[in-house]
């Protein structure tokens, strides 16, 4: 269908692109410990972009009997009350190779897949505790192609298991969580890690102690990490830059932040669910070092973005059926050349043994809230160990930590030995002298 309405296209504006995808959702969710609901669903459809007299159109659907002509007139309608802007599509190119699919992962049965998570609840049912896991399997077919002759397709497999532990014992709620996330069903060791992790965070949360206070050194686990990256992930987008808002803007090849501090998109990254040989606008991809040593070095841009600055997409169009591309992530490495490590299920990754008091942040509530952007952040924990002489002394409630992004990340008090995949993000815990921390 694309190489006809691409050839529709050419005779009616002066250029576009177009993407198909098929996407097919397996879905489970055992709740209480008991298999509640698993669905599948489907979806297909076609997003198509067109310029016309140098305006922008774009249009989608997902019926599979839309005629050609339909699609390419609410395109065409869409662009003449569309932005002007001066895109220019890709040429054709090599595709690098980078396993996306995996064949275990997408033909397993509906019975497999409610093994996993019948596993997973043998092993981690806990009394007074209520126990959740949802498992989600993604199987999905992308082709992308434009009017200059660029053109990519690839198969790709995902898997999420997630799994939560909740504690109530009078108003005391106590939640733990973690997951796996991959291109490929989880392994025997990819189980055993995830309850090992929940094990341990439950074990070390059971005691409650006091929380301390003051500009404290905080160990952010990686899971704790989120409020950390966030601002730097919005900030080195090419939008932002455009927009006058990004921090980092101006910045480039200056040095920002610690020397041993380094952020990577990679989506080239073998069997990772963020990982595709090409991005949504059939740009192929690299790797891209955001950050380098400290040295701000790029920005993430997709056409349109690029095209408004002045200069080439680094390859970060993302879109759906309905709607124009915009930029997105692919897999961020921070700081590692994305290996786990043996004891990723550690809080902390051995960083606590040299803290003499201190707190290690696994969650916070909140994060994503107010002006993310500008690296200020206060948030009260959901989940947080107090360390005392060097040793995990048990779980602080009430308890709320703030900071700035940008001054806390010049001065790292160290890299825990715990780097793992958390969904499509790749880090180990980092100690950061001078958090504020507070009791609520």
């Amino acid at each position: 269908m694309i190489a006809e309405l691409l050839g529709a296209v050419r005779r009616r504006a002066q250029g576009g692109d177009a993407l198909w995808r098929r996407e097919e959702r397996t879905a489970l969710a055992f709740e209480s410990g008991r298999l509640k609901s698993a669905t599948t669903t489907e979806e297909a459809g076609v997003n198509l972009r067109v310029v016309k007299d140098g305006r922008v159109g774009v249009a989608g659907t997902t019926a599979a009997d839309t005629a050609t002509d339909g699609l390419l007139d609410r395109a065409l309608a869409s662009a003449a009350l569309g932005e002007a802007l001066n895109l220019t599509f890709p040429p054709p190119s090599p595709l690098p190779h980078v396993p996306t699919f995996s064949d275990g992962a997408a033909n397993a049965s509906l019975a497999a897949l409610i093994g996993v998570g019948q596993e997973l609840v043998a092993r981690l049912n806990r009394d007074g505790c209520q126990l959740n896991v949802a498992i989600e399997r993604e199987v999905s077919e992308t082709e992308i192609a434009n009017t200059a002759g660029a053109a990519g397709g690839y198969r790709a497999t995902g898997v999420g298991v997630g799994v939560d532990l909740t504690r109530i014992a009078g108003d005391d709620v106590l939640m733990v969580y973690d997951q796996y996330v991959g291109a490929a069903l989880p392994s025997a060791a990819d189980l055993d890690a995830l309850v090992r992790s929940v094990t341990t965070r439950l074990e070390l949360a059971l005691t409650v102690v006091e929380p301390p206070e003051g500009a404290l050194p905080v160990i952010f686990t990686p899971a704790g990490l989120a409020a950390i990256l966030l601002p730097l992930e919005q900030a080195l987008s090419g939008k932002a830059v455009l927009q006058g808002v990004s921090p980092l803007g101006g910045k480039t090849g200056e040095r920002v932040f610690d020397e041993r501090f380094s952020l990577t998109d990679d989506p080239l990254a073998a069997g990772r669910a963020g990982s595709r040989p090409c991005d949504d606008e059939a740009v192929p991809s690299s790797p891209l070092r955001l950050v380098e040593e400290g040295v701000v070095r790029q920005f993430v841009y997709d056409l349109e973005t690029a095209a408004r600055a002045g200069t080439t997409s680094t390859g970060h169009g993302r879109r759906g059926i309905f709607g124009k591309p915009g930029i997105a992530y692919t897999n961020l490495l921070v700081g590692t050349n994305g290996q786990p490590a043996t004891d990723a299920w550690q809080p902390g990754g051995g960083l606590a043994a040299g803290l003499r008091n201190g707190l290690i942040v696994e969650d916070l509530i909140g994060v994503g809230q107010g002006n993310v952007i500008g690296g200020t952040f206060s948030h009260p924990v959901a989940l947080a160990y107090r360390v005392e002489r060097g040793e995990i002394t048990g779980r602080v409630k009430d308890a709320a930590v703030a900071g700035n992004v940008y001054e806390l990340l010049k001065r790292i008090g160290g890299f825990g030995s715990d780097g793992r995949w958390l969904g499509t993000r790749f880090a180990p815990s980092l100690l950061l002298e001078g958090v504020s921390v507070a009791r609520r």
